[in-house]
């Protein structure tokens, strides 16, 4: 993918919700809820200071994580749907 975010944007590819529950219910597409998990694809240089600098982020491409429901920007590049976010709107790294 050929996108460098800016400051401390991160670019995160949602990961798509379960179809079926844990009971075994199989969920139609319309009673589905957005994913807030995904993977990072790309991550900015970091939040620029009064200095000119840049504060390093803590993410890494490949990381998991969640962000809010309703956070970021959704866009469509080369055929991906992908969310841009702020380093501020994602809530959590998963670790394995």
């Amino acid at each position: 993918m050929n996108l460098k975010p800016l400051d401390d944007r991160v670019v995160v590819k949602p990961v798509e919700a379960e179809e079926v529950t844990a009971g075994g219910i199989v969920l139609p597409d319309a009673a589905k809820e957005k994913s807030q998990r995904g993977e990072v694809l790309a991550v900015g240089p970091g939040r620029l200071l009064e200095t000119g600098e840049h504060s390093p982020t803590g993410l890494e491409i490949g990381d998991q994580v969640l962000f809010g429901k309703y956070g970021g920007t959704d866009i469509e590049v080369e055929g991906v749907e992908v969310k841009i976010l702020r380093e501020s709107d994602i809530l959590a790294k998963i670790i394995d």
